[in-house]
């Protein structure tokens, strides 16, 4: 399954943030052993680098937080026409409208999220991480 990750999910797994670090865990565990294909948006890397930086006051740590979402996950471009795709979308967050138009633009599954109501009316299924696990069984 090829699934858009959240950004909030990716911070809980390079934070470990409890208490949602374990399904965190568990996605990125499904990852690696390839019974998911993650995404990430191109915007998402850089608010990751931003907000990591800012929480450890770290800018190795940043860095190194990239480097790990990169390694573990495929990267959806951001371009104009996601932009203005998401910019007359009807839903209210546009940081999700954004994941939203690269999860559609990318013919993707799903998008896992902690916070669904962010996506209310997608025409993606949207899951927490441990719906998806069950749904893998």
């Amino acid at each position: 399954m090829r699934v858009l990750v959240d950004t909030n999910i990716i911070l809980d797994f390079l934070l470990e943030r409890d208490p949602f670090i374990r399904e965190a865990e568990v996605l990125f565990e499904a990852m690696a052993s390839q019974r998911v294909v993650g995404y990430v948006t191109a915007t998402t890397v850089t608010d990751i680098f931003y907000i990591v930086r800012r929480q450890t006051r770290s800018i190795e740590r940043a860095r190194q937080a990239v480097i790990e979402t990169l390694a573990a996950m495929e990267v959806c471009t951001v371009d104009r026409s996601i932009l203005e795709t998401a910019i007359t979308s009807n839903l209210r967050d546009f940081e999700d409208v954004v994941q939203l138009a690269c999860a559609i633009d990318n013919n993707l599954d799903a998008i896992i999220t902690r916070y669904p109501q962010g996506f209310a009316g997608s025409i993606l299924p949207i899951l927490s991480a441990g719906q998806l696990l069950e749904r893998l069984g």
